[in-house]
């Protein structure tokens, strides 16, 4: 979604032999949230199974229509194997971009988007800004959404240095004072001091905006605390390679719903795991995740001094389910009852040494020793307990069928009268699922 909306437009790429899929029509959602107009690549056109028609039926039904059916989209047939269809492809970008009059002066401060930001253990802060206006030089003063710098060096896709960036060029940049958030805008200033300046001033209403979501007590909370119900805590740091990975992750883990289990972030940012992630995980009681980074041998080693769990992913969708499964962990399972059996007492004898015997008929189910019972007498429950000895006749038996005679003993109770009602039960536990 934030590519959607930093793109002026679209080129949607479609295999002509595979066609539609789920990620395509997640990209036509996110190109038509942000407002931007689409065009259709089908590639792989040179494959025997190509079929660009079937592409275009598809497509047509998620309201891209191609121009000679009548629609306002363009498509153009590619295979990026044999080069067909680049030149057209370009011609029908720069078409699409005069149409829609996109234009920029070069001749002003730099502005445009944070792409992509990471920590790159060498270089220090590194981020992939858009220029979208003015021209970028080498040794401007930037903001960079919290953070400021002077450009150190840019470097192109190819990895060549340049000293001039204008409208529409990705560059990775070098020399700001911490890593952006991927989303955040970027902007050249007059000199260094402006930029700390405005940095200064971004980062204290960051502050106060924090500060502003502390949770405070109120009436409902305070009455969930009288009530007992305690919220256990799973507290997590998150280390990815790239600024946009961690936000993902975070955003992911974040709607994770649960009422008994709170998801805390204690700390998210990119690069290595340091040894004060370590540190900070022991304090806080929190699992550190790792997404495409790994620790070095003195952070293990200090993770397993201090025992703490190092999870190491490649793949978001894991990541969400080993926390679906650790917060189901803690959350109290649910039981479930189910009636194995009941019978009802016909007469009762008294035993010396062993106390009252009540003389049962089954007549639902069955009556298994290993189980819970209950007594109700006229549909109450009297007690709670569990069969002593049952027997039938003079064998100790360890179950009596529905519609058969038995001898029932309830442990430590003998107040059981004719008539009463014995069930026999059992308590299943529902482990909790989060979905």
């Amino acid at each position: 979604a934030r590519g959607a909306e930093i793109t002026d437009l679209v080129v949607l790429v479609v295999a002509a032999d595979d066609g539609v899929m789920p990620q395509t029509v997640e990209a036509i959602n996110h190109a038509r949230a942000a407002g931007v107009p689409i065009m259709v690549a089908i590639n792989k056109i040179d494959k025997p199974e190509a079929d660009p028609e079937r592409v275009k039926r598809q497509l047509a039904e998620h309201n891209l229509a191609p121009e000679e059916w009548g629609g306002d989209t363009v498509f153009v047939n590619v295979s990026a194997k044999q080069g067909k269809g680049i030149e057209e492809l370009l011609e029908m970008i720069l078409l699409q971009a005069d149409i829609l009059e996109l234009k920029a002066n070069p001749d002003k401060l730099a502005l445009g988007h944070v792409v992509e930001a990471k920590l790159d253990p060498n270089r220090g802060p590194v981020a992939t800004v858009l220029v979208q206006g003015g021209t970028l030089h080498a040794g401007d003063a930037v903001i960079c959404g919290l953070y400021h710098g002077k450009v150190r060096a840019m470097i192109d896709d190819r990895g060549e240095r340049f000293d001039n960036a204008g409208p529409s060029m990705p560059v990775e940049i070098q020399g700001m004072s911490g890593v952006p958030m991927a989303g955040d805008d970027f902007v050249a200033v007059t000199d260094e001091k402006a930029a700390k300046q405005i940095s200064f001033h971004r980062t204290q209403k960051q502050r106060v905006r924090e500060l502003a979501k502390t949770s405070r007590l109120t009436l409902e909370k305070y009455y969930e605390q009288m009530k007992g119900v305690a919220v256990k805590d799973l507290n997590l740091i998150i280390r990815g390679d790239v600024q946009g990975s961690v936000e993902a992750l975070k955003e992911a883990i974040q709607k994770i719903a649960s009422a008994e289990v709170k998801v805390n972030i204690v700390h998210s940012a990119t690069g290595a795991m340091t040894e004060s992630d370590i540190m900070l995980a022991t304090v806080s009681h929190a699992i550190v995740i790792g997404f495409n980074v790994r620790p070095n041998p003195k952070v293990r080693e200090l993770a397993a001094e201090q025992n703490v769990d190092i999870r190491f992913y490649d793949v978001i969708y894991n990541v969400v389910n080993d926390i679906k499964g650790a917060m189901a962990g803690l959350m109290e399972p649910t039981y479930e009852e189910h009636l194995v059996g009941s019978a009802e007492v016909r007469d009762t004898f008294n035993i010396p040494r062993v106390g009252t015997i009540a003389g049962c008929y089954v007549t639902e189910g069955k009556i298994e020793r290993s189980r819970s019972v209950r007594l109700l007498r006229e549909g109450v429950v009297v007690y709670n307990g569990k069969i002593g000895s049952l027997r039938r006749f003079k064998d100790d038996v360890k179950e009596v069928q529905s519609g058969y005679e038995c001898g029932i003993g309830i442990e430590n109770y003998n107040d059981i009268k004719m008539n009463d009602v014995i069930e026999c039960y059992e308590m299943e536990e529902i482990k909790p699922v989060l979905e």
